[in-house]
């Protein structure tokens, strides 16, 4: 790349365990690119660093997403502080969002905010999220919701944001967008890629006509909740080294 974010590789002025989140966190960034489910430079995924201080990484503000890096991203404290030398600064509706998750959610290592049409479109109807496809009943068990306030810029946010979310793993941002939380960096994408697959597929149905959409049986949305709870995990596994493979093809660099 011509304008990398950073040039000058931290890999060996950070523990091995930070550098294996650093590039973890840097592939969502560009496989969210890849997917175009990103928003220019105006949405934002973190990451926990291994360690006692809560220390988080997030984007620096004003580079596109297929542009991030491992050497790039910016370590901020749960009060917004940078706490390494960096030129660069972050989204402030950022630090809101995902220090409140960071602070709140031990389990939530990794949390993946977007701005989608499709995701966007979903969050804009009364019934949020509807049981017409196997995507959407793959997500609904763990699925919660949270009232639009503006640009979340209002740390006082944070509280409502963390009790709507609760133990979840995937939220609709009502009239604003999709996010989703993991432990890991491979769970944390399977979740957002159910969603907005899902968000995507209710989009096409309903263009059809909303009384024409067939919601699917009251059993059967059991049975997947059932197998879900099964076989956790397992899918993001998987999928997770083929994803970092199709990024050495198709977005080399991330790692860097």
């Amino acid at each position: 790349m011509a304008d990398d974010a950073r040039t000058i590789s931290v890999k060996s002025q950070v523990s091995a365990e930070e550098w294996k989140v650093r590039v973890e966190l840097a592939a969502l960034y560009r496989l969210v690119a890849l997917y175009g489910w990103d928003d220019m430079i105006f949405t934002h995924i973190s990451a926990r660093v291994p360690g006692p201080e809560h220390h988080f990484l997030i984007n620096p503000y004003g580079y596109f997403f297929n542009e991030i890096t491992a050497s790039s991203l910016v370590k901020v404290d749960l009060e917004g502080n940078i706490v390494e030398p960096t030129e660069h600064y972050i989204n402030p509706a950022g630090f809101t969002i995902h220090s409140a998750i960071h602070a709140a959610r031990e389990d939530a290592k990794f949390v993946l905010h977007v701005h989608t049409d499709a995701g966007i479109a979903v969050a804009a109807t009364k019934e949020g999220l509807l049981p017409i496809s196997q995507h959407a009943l793959a997500v609904l068990p763990n699925l919660a919701y949270h009232d639009y306030e503006g640009i979340a810029l209002d740390l006082d946010e944070r509280e409502r944001l963390v009790r709507d979310l609760g133990d979840k793993t995937a939220m609709l941002l009502w009239n604003h967008g999709t996010l989703a939380v993991g432990e890991t960096a491979s769970a944390c994408w399977l979740n957002i890629f159910f969603l907005e697959r899902a968000c995507q597929i209710q989009v096409l149905a309903s263009a059809q006509g909303r009384e024409h959409l067939r919601m699917a049986p009251d059993e059967a949305i059991q049975t997947v909740k059932e197998q879900q709870a099964a076989t956790r995990g397992i899918g993001a596994m998987l999928a997770w080294p083929g994803c970092l493979r199709k990024l050495d093809r198709e977005s080399p660099g991330y790692d860097t």
